[in-house]
């Protein structure tokens, strides 16, 4: 098994703490995962995205040149990306932003209103767990329960008053493509 992610939006969207989340999931759940985040200089709007690597084996590179999946944040990211999701891929679209539909017709689109999601419970920042949600329940690719130890690990216990918020948020997101 071997998962290539590309996960794209603006610097303040949660795009590089959910790569995080993921790629530290992997390694609660013993896979060999990379994470390689890549960022403009602004600290918030510039663009960012990041390439995770979620494997049975040994990954020779973190750059994802051929994606299984793509979570898009924004238009522009979605522009960029979408011709980089190889046949029969996913692409998971915040269609709260995002207002264009995915022109190919050899992948799978999902579209999850995340920033309404996020903001119908309470807490704008979580649009990124929302979309973790539709995610998860699309590819499997491991457990609520190994989400919830990454968060813990990844919010640290400073934050731990937001976990519930945030499997609250991925369980919403998962509505979306079941």
């Amino acid at each position: 098994m071997l998962e290539e992610l590309i996960i794209a939006g603006f610097g303040g969207q949660g795009v590089l703490r959910l790569g995080q989340l993921i790629a530290y999931a992997g390694m609660v759940d013993g896979k060999e995962v990379s994470w390689l985040p890549s960022y403009g200089p602004e600290m918030r709007g510039g663009t960012a995205n990041c390439n995770i690597m979620y494997s049975d084996a040994p990954i020779g590179s973190p750059i994802v040149t051929s994606a299984t999946a793509l979570i898009t944040l924004n238009g522009p990211a979605t522009d960029k990306f979408e011709n980089t999701v190889r046949k029969g891929g996913d692409i998971f679209v915040n269609s709260s932003i995002v207002e264009r539909k995915i022109e190919r017709q050899d992948v799978n689109a999902y579209y999850i209103p995340a920033n309404d999601i996020a903001i119908k419970l309470g807490n704008a920042r979580i649009m990124n767990m929302v979309m973790l949600g539709a995610y998860l329940e699309k590819t499997n690719l491991f457990s609520v329960d190994i989400a919830e130890k990454a968060l813990r690990h990844v919010l640290g216990a400073s934050k731990e008053k937001l976990i519930p918020v945030n499997l609250d948020a991925m369980k919403e997101g998962a509505k979306y493509v079941k």
